[in-house]
């Protein structure tokens, strides 16, 4: 048996977990003893009672391979018995999560910065789910910060570089590390939700067409099972589905600006019924018609309005939720449902306490992000399994739902200004000057819509009580139109303004204009009351979305 190397190391500044953990450059997290910290701090923060079985795996991106390597060195040493690691170390953050929960292990490592680009000098994160297959509340990462900044040495095995094909086993010290498939597990979980005889036929008859844009990420090996084996998509529909360490050179978010191809193959005559897209670590989604882009907070709302043609729901949706900045067009729909709909700050975290009380079964959040109670993250995938189900029981177009959606409930014109790479100060100076100057907004008007009210958001959690205070700024307007603003938690350096638009309409007249241009005047008022020239000297946003 190999001795344990008890390795001298220092404290690194800065290994505070964001809204998605840790996450830095790439040359960052290969700085000598930077990952094996962290890895260690995370142990140290574990009771000895959770640390028997631990899941780990990755979104495929530039040094996920080395990372893996150091992070079994550190498990085994630290005596952890079993170890599942997805074949090749790739693992969608979602089936990272269905594993966690089906293995029962005590927890789970998550490599990936998310829709973050990868590759030499791009993105790299790291993050803890605990034993539900959740990201760690609060009380965790804190716990694990306040280890990075005391640590001074952390274990490690001198492992052999191990191949992580699939089957393999490996017995070193008291740990059991085991290779499992990254796919299976997750596509016979997803037959059990939904209806894919249902789908299937729908497609074979010609009534239903998918085209999937994988962007070169780890959800490739999913589609290729779920859309194209099991479901009949043809292998000509599935774009971009070779995963790569540096995503094909592209920017792994799928919006817009960044699935372009797929975005304006949609918008052409010969598109298919649904488009869709995913990104880095397979928890983010697009969903698109012909003819018709479905902002994630509609496409939210539109899945709990047609919920009973999902298998999963068909029992009742008993409760949903949102992120704070999300457009309130699901509570509407919950209104409607006689439903509790929940308001929660951005990050998939604050989910988990309402999921595991089975207070909500479907939520989401407006940066493309749904799931459902089947795990404890969103889901890119499962949402495209909800779109197809929808259409195929419905066999309406998805520019027809969206009319008859908008038509019923009013529409929620919803988008967002990001303003990218602000000087952290400068930023915080735009959030400190609305909340100082709040007064004196109330009142104001953009055109007919006076401000009712300006807040500082804070969730308390109706499951432990805990409080998440300084969640961005809401200003409300007497009609239910919002603007919000907050800065990003998930960037790797300088800061993001993220302000998000929301104009309600219920003229059914009106009901069909592009929301991005809908809200142009509305962002420039949103600029000007935040005085984000003068403080930042952003004239504009970076990105409309």
């Amino acid at each position: 048996m190999n001795a344990v190397d008890q390795i001298s190391t220092s404290a690194f500044d800065g290994q505070k977990p964001g809204t998605s953990g840790l996450r830095k450059k790439v040359d960052v997290f290969q700085q000598p003893h930077y990952l094996m910290n962290f890895v260690q701090s995370i142990v140290n923060a574990l009771p000895l009672d959770q640390r028997s079985r631990l899941v780990v795996g990755g979104d495929g991106r530039y040094f996920n391979r080395e990372a893996i390597q150091q992070i079994l060195q550190v498990l085994v040493a630290n005596e952890v018995k079993e170890i599942l690691v997805g074949a090749d170390g790739l693992l969608s953050t979602p089936a990272v999560s269905h594993l966690i929960r089906k293995s029962g292990s005590d927890g789970g490592i998550v490599l990936s910065a998310s829709h973050n680009p990868g590759g030499p000098g791009k993105d790299f994160g790291i993050k803890f789910n605990n034993a539900s297959g959740s990201p760690a509340p609060e009380f965790l990462t804190d716990l694990i910060f306040e280890n990075t900044k005391t640590i001074d040495h952390y274990l490690r095995f001198p492992l052999p570089e191990l191949q992580l094909t699939e089957g393999a086993e490996y017995q070193f010290g008291n740990s059991t590390i085991k290779v499992v498939n990254s796919v299976s597990d997750y596509a016979e979980l997803m037959q059990t939700l939904f209806d894919f005889d249902r789908i299937r036929s729908s497609m074979e008859d010609g009534k239903l067409s998918l085209c999937f844009d994988g962007m070169h990420a780890v959800t490739g090996p999913y589609a290729k099972c779920i859309f194209s084996e099991l479901l009949g998509v043809p292998a000509g529909n599935l774009l971009n589905c070779v995963a790569k360490e540096d995503f094909g050179g592209g920017h792994p978010d799928p919006n817009r600006v960044h699935a372009k191809t797929l975005y304006e193959y949609m918008m052409s005559d010969h598109a298919t019924d649904l488009g869709a897209a995913s990104d880095g670590d397979g928890d983010r989604n697009m969903i698109l018609g012909n003819g018709a882009f479905v902002s994630p907070s509609d496409s939210l709302a539109l899945i709990a309005e047609h919920h009973q043609c999902i298998p999963q729901f068909r029992d009742g949706l008993v409760g949903v939720a949102r992120s704070m900045p999300t457009s309130t067009a699901l509570d509407r729909v919950a209104e409607h449902l006689n439903l509790p709909c929940y308001e929660t700050p951005t990050g998939w975290k604050f989910f988990g306490n309402l999921l595991d009380q089975g207070l909500v079964r479907l939520c989401g959040e407006e940066s493309f992000g749904t799931s459902g109670d089947h795990v404890r993250e969103k889901d890119g995938v499962w949402t495209v399994l909800c779109w197809l189900s929808i259409l195929a029981e419905t066999g309406k177009s998805v520019q027809q739902l969206l009319t008859e959606h908008w038509t019923r409930f009013g529409r929620s014109y919803y988008c967002r200004h990001d303003y990218e790479g602000l000087e952290a100060e400068k930023a915080q100076a735009v959030m400190s000057g609305l909340v100082e100057h709040r007064d004196s907004l109330i009142g104001q008007s953009y055109g007919s819509k006076p401000i009712r009210e300006v807040d500082v958001f804070s969730y308390e959690d109706p499951v432990d009580g805990s409080v998440s205070e300084n969640q961005g700024v809401r200003v409300k307007f007497d009609d239910g139109s919002r603007i919000v603003y907050r800065l990003s938690g998930t960037g790797t350096d300088s800061a993001t303004l993220r302000v998000y638009l929301e104009q309600i309409e219920r003229n059914a007249d009106s009901l069909q204009h592009d929301a991005i241009e809908f809200n142009e005047e509305l962002g420039q008022f949103a600029h000007s009351i935040a005085n984000i020239a003068g403080v930042t000297g952003a004239a504009e946003p970076s990105v409309r979305t």
